[in-house]
């Protein structure tokens, strides 16, 4: 029997090796490319435009005051902050000037009434405190109502409401200086839309407002 010398291992195991050494390089090429840079990037959405930003002529006359005017006198808008319960029967607002508080009538009232309930004189007993608390010794009582039925009726009623609110008031304040404006405007000046319930029910409303103190 004859025996064939491997002649072709050699070449086989060349090309092995050149392949495993190919591999190797594109490993390291890759690793090399990965290397994160860290010098400062710009944030997508962030980067400056291309555009050039729009040139202001200061000698523009549209930009200068009229010969002989002069600008108004600095003064402090007004700042308010409402604050509402989660249920909605109750909201106050505050601004600089005023204290503004806005029961709503359910709460006060059973339905087409002007009786007041005792959980209701709770509410406003509260509200005389804080009368007391910011000095005021003029007091505002609003009452209102939504549009259903006559205009007549919600007139009546509104004021009818804010006369029962302010006898609560006025035994709790027993301050002689305390003055008071009472009104029923009904169906005037909501404060949400009419067409539907939960609109009708945030114009149902007895509001009570004061100045508050300097201090």
């Amino acid at each position: 029997m004859t025996l064939t010398p491997a002649r072709t291992a050699t070449p086989r195991l060349a090309l092995v090796l050149t392949a495993a050494t190919l591999m190797v390089a594109t490993n390291l090429h890759g690793a090399v490319s990965a290397h994160a840079d860290e010098s400062p990037g710009v944030p997508p959405g962030t980067e400056a435009s291309a555009s050039a930003p729009v040139e202001v002529d200061p000698n523009d006359p549209d930009l200068k005051l009229p010969e002989g005017a002069t600008l108004a006198e600095p003064k402090v808008l007004d700042i308010k902050q409402v604050v509402e319960d989660q249920s909605g029967d109750e909201r106050r607002e505050d601004t600089n000037a005023d204290v503004k508080f806005a029961l709503q009538a359910e709460v006060l009232f059973s339905k087409d009434s002007a009786k007041l309930s005792a959980e209701s004189k709770a509410r406003i007993s509260a509200i005389a405190r804080e009368i007391k608390t910011q000095n005021a010794t003029k007091i505002r009582v609003f009452g209102f109502t939504d549009n259903l039925g006559s205009s007549a009726h919600g007139d009546v009623l509104s004021r009818k409401r804010a006369d029962a609110v302010q006898n609560v008031l006025d035994k709790e304040l027993t301050d002689s200086n305390v003055t008071y404006e009472v009104r029923g405007y009904g169906e005037q000046y909501p404060i949400a839309d009419n067409a539907t319930e939960s609109g009708r029910k945030k114009n149902r409303r007895v509001e009570v407002s004061f100045p508050r103190s300097a201090s």
